[in-house]
C-alpha cells in the first residue's frame, strides 16, 4: 500500500465524457468516492486536475488569445473543477480542501507546510492553478507536487487507455503494452503519455508513477494498494 499518493487527473474525467458539459454530477460522484475508498485504505491523497472540460489549449489557439493568457484561463480552470470535486467529496462525508498555486480570495494558497499538514489530519489535498505559472502543464504540476510532499506515487487516471503503449494500439496492432518502463526509455521512445519534461523531474526519485484505466473506478484502490494494474514508470 502506498502511503502518500498524488492522482493526476484529467479535467474530463469529470465531465464524464459529455461534450455539452463542463462538469457532470455522476462522474463526480464516482470519482469521490474511488478517492474516499483510497483515504479509507489508509493512504494519503491530494489530487492535480486537468482543466480541459473548461479550457482547452487548441480551442483558445482557434480564437487567437495568446498562450499566456491562455494558460492563465486554465489555472482558472483547474481551480473550479479543484472546488466541484471538494465539495462532492465533503458531501460523501471526506474532509477535503483546495490550495491553489496563485491567491484566490475564496481558496487557500499552496504552501508545501500547509499541504503537509492538512494531509496529516486525512484530507484530501487538491492542488489548484497548477504551478502558478505558465508554459507549464498539469503534468509538470504533478510531479512537482509529488517531490514537494515526498509522495510514493503518482497515479494517472486515463479515460479509456489501460496503460502506455509501444504505439496506438487503435491503429497498430502489434502495439504491446508495457508493464514496467524507466523514466529514461518514456523518453527516449517518446511515449507521450504524460509531459516528458514531467518525467524528466522523475528521473532519480522513488516516486512510482502508476498509468491505469479510470473507466473502471475499482482500479483507483487497487493500484493505491500496489497491485499489478496498469503500467509502472520506475525512476532511471
Amino acid at each position: 500500500m502506498y502511503s502518500r499518493i498524488l492522482l493526476k487527473l484529467s479535467g474530463e474525467a469529470l465531465s464524464g465524457g459529455h461534450k455539452d458539459g463542463i462538469l457532470d454530477s455522476e462522474a463526480l460522484l464516482k470519482t469521490a468516492e474511488a478517492i474516499k475508498a483510497i483515504v479509507e485504505a489508509g493512504s494519503e491523497v491530494s489530487v492535480v486536475i486537468g482543466a480541459g472540460n473548461i479550457a482547452r489549449g487548441s480551442l483558445v489557439e482557434k480564437t487567437g488569445i495568446d498562450r499566456v493568457s491562455g494558460d492563465y484561463m486554465g489555472m482558472l480552470g483547474t481551480v473550479i473543477n479543484c472546488i466541484a470535486l471538494k465539495e462532492t467529496l465533503v458531501t460523501i462525508g471526506q474532509k477535503a480542501v483546495v490550495l491553489s498555486a496563485v491567491d484566490v480570495t475564496f481558496v487557500e494558497t499552496y504552501t508545501p507546510e500547509l499541504a503537509e499538514k492538512y494531509l496529516k489530519e486525512k484530507y484530501v489535498v487538491l492542488f489548484g492553478a497548477g504551478t502558478g505559472k505558465p508554459f507549464f502543464t498539469t503534468d509538470t504540476c504533478a510531479s512537482l507536487r509529488a517531490i514537494e510532499i515526498n509522495a510514493d506515487a503518482i497515479l494517472i487516471a486515463k479515460n479509456g487507455v489501460d496503460g502506455i503503449y509501444s504505439d496506438n494500439p487503435l491503429t497498430n496492432k502489434d502495439a504491446y503494452m508495457f508493464k514496467e518502463i524507466k523514466c529514461s526509455e518514456m523518453i527516449e521512445r517518446n511515449l507521450k503519455v504524460m509531459d516528458l519534461s514531467a518525467v524528466e523531474l522523475l528521473k532519480d526519485k522513488d516516486i512510482d508513477v502508476r498509468v491505469f484505466n479510470a473507466n473502471n473506478t475499482e482500479n483507483y484502490a487497487k493500484v493505491a494498494r500496489g497491485e499489478d494494474i496498469g503500467t509502472t514508470i520506475k525512476k532511471g
